[in-house]
């Protein structure tokens, strides 16, 4: 009977061959729209949300509500009881309810400080839609699939990245499910910085908040 070489034996992967030219200017043409008009599209949500009153419930929405949306709301809700604030933050996804969040997720949200052992994903309803009075999505499409399913949507819509202090190529959070930690630590990191950005603005407090590393 054969059997298959040890693992010792066995030959090495070659490495991934580099990416040809064209492939990497269709990536830059792409994202160039969202890069030049990124410093825009900041000023613009920031003085959205500095001129209208604090929002007192939070919707965050992500597409399945197992990494980006919990970690979003879990992070928000910290930020706010530092500075002694309260609204009551809620996420939600467009499908799999009732699912827990993936070891990535729960591992680094942990070395954040942010518990996402017991969160289950809910998938939206007309009823979280209703009760919000800002809702927070992870990408443009999903704004736009908000006003698709659910119609008329009364609270105002607001792009997560949109809100980016740093450079950025694309409106999109980076979804993370089923990526290696790293990528979760690089999606993290920019929910960080928004959720910062939207707290300094929307209740127009003095200081950013220093994100946990």
């Amino acid at each position: 009977m054969l059997h298959p070489p040890s693992r010792m034996t066995q030959t090495p992967a070659l490495p991934h061959p580099a990416r040809p030219i064209w492939w990497r200017w269709a990536r830059t043409a792409r994202h160039t729209p969202d890069r030049l008009l990124h410093p825009w599209r900041r000023r613009r949500a920031g003085a959205q949300l500095r001129d209208t009153p604090a929002p007192a419930a939070v919707l965050i929405v992500c597409h399945g509500n197992i990494c980006r949306s919990p970690y979003a709301a879990a992070r928000l809700q910290a930020l706010l009881a530092t500075h002694g604030l309260h609204a009551a933050v809620d996420s939600a996804g467009f499908i799999g309810p009732d699912r827990p969040s993936p070891r990535n997720a729960v591992a680094t949200a942990a070395a954040r400080g942010i518990d996402l052992k017991p969160h289950r994903s809910q998938l939206l309803t007309q009823k979280l839609i209703d009760a919000a009075e800002l809702i927070v999505v992870m990408e443009a499409r999903q704004a736009a699939a908000l006003s698709v399913v659910f119609g008329t949507v009364r609270a105002p819509i607001l792009i997560l990245g949109d809100l980016d202090p740093l450079p950025a190529e694309t409106r999109t959070v980076r979804d993370p499910a089923l990526q290696p930690r790293a990528v979760f630590a690089e999606s993290y990191d920019r929910i960080d910085r928004c959720l910062e950005a939207l707290v300094h603005a929307a209740w127009k407090t003095d200081a950013l908040v220093p994100a946990v590393a």
